[in-house]
C-alpha cells in the first residue's frame, strides 16, 4: 500500500449539497419578490393620513386615518364623486385636505337655491345632503380649466371647499391621490364607496 506524502489533516473536498443550494436561492427570490411589493404598495398605494374636521361627515369623520392610492390619478383622471387627497393651492405646509369632486375640467358649475348644479343640471349626488346655506365663489357659475376640479365636502355647511377663495379650483397637480380605504378608529374598517 503506497501512502500519499506529506501532512494530511484529514481534509477532503467537500461536495455541495445541490437541493439546499436551490432552496436558499428560492428563497433569496421570494424575499425580493415580496419586498419589491411591499414597497410599490407602500410608495403608491399606502400614503396614510387623517381626516382633520367633519367637513366630510357623515362619510369620514374626524381624526379619522385613511389610506390614499397615489398611483391611480397616473392612469386615469378624478371623477365626479371621487374622495380625493389634496394640497390646498400646492401648500406642502398644509395638512392633507380630504373633499368629494363635483366638476370635472370643462365643467360649468353653479350653486343656487341650495343645491349643486353642474353644466346646468342637478348633481346627482351620493347619499341625501343638506341644502348648501352659502354658495360662496359658486352663486356665480364657474367655468373649470383644463386641469381643475370643483371639490366640496359632504358636510356643505361645515367645509372650506372650492366655493372659496383660499382653496378654490383645484389643480391635477396638487391632487395627492384617491382616498380609498379607512383604517382607524376600527369600527369603521373597510373601504370608501
Amino acid at each position: 500500500m503506497k501512502r500519499k506524502r506529506g501532512l494530511h489533516f484529514g481534509r477532503e473536498k467537500k461536495k455541495v449539497n445541490i437541493p439546499i443550494v436551490k432552496e436558499v436561492v428560492s428563497w433569496v427570490i421570494e424575499i425580493v419578490i415580496v419586498l419589491v411589493i411591499a414597497f410599490v404598495f407602500v410608495y403608491y398605494i399606502g400614503l396614510r393620513t387623517s381626516v382633520v374636521g367633519q367637513s366630510m361627515a357623515p362619510v369620514l369623520e374626524n381624526k379619522q386615518e385613511i389610506l390614499v392610492n397615489r398611483f391611480i390619478y397616473s392612469l386615469t383622471s378624478p371623477k365626479p364623486n371621487d374622495i380625493v387627497v389634496f394640497l390646498p393651492n400646492g401648500n406642502e405646509k398644509s395638512h392633507y385636505y380630504v373633499k368629494r369632486v363635483i366638476g370635472v375640467p370643462g365643467d360649468k358649475v353653479q350653486v343656487k337655491d341650495g343645491a349643486v348644479y353642474v353644466n346646468g343640471e342637478l348633481f346627482e349626488e351620493k347619499g341625501e345632503r343638506a341644502a348648501i346655506l352659502d354658495a360662496g365663489l359658486a352663486a356665480e357659475e364657474i367655468l373649470l380649466g383644463e386641469d381643475e376640479y370643483f371639490v366640496l365636502g359632504d358636510n356643505r355647511n361645515n367645509s372650506e371647499d372650492s366655493r372659496y377663495a383660499n382653496i378654490g379650483s383645484v389643480k391635477k397637480q396638487y391632487i395627492i391621490g384617491k382616498a380609498w380605504f379607512i383604517v382607524s378608529p376600527y369600527k369603521n374598517f373597510g373601504f370608501l364607496e
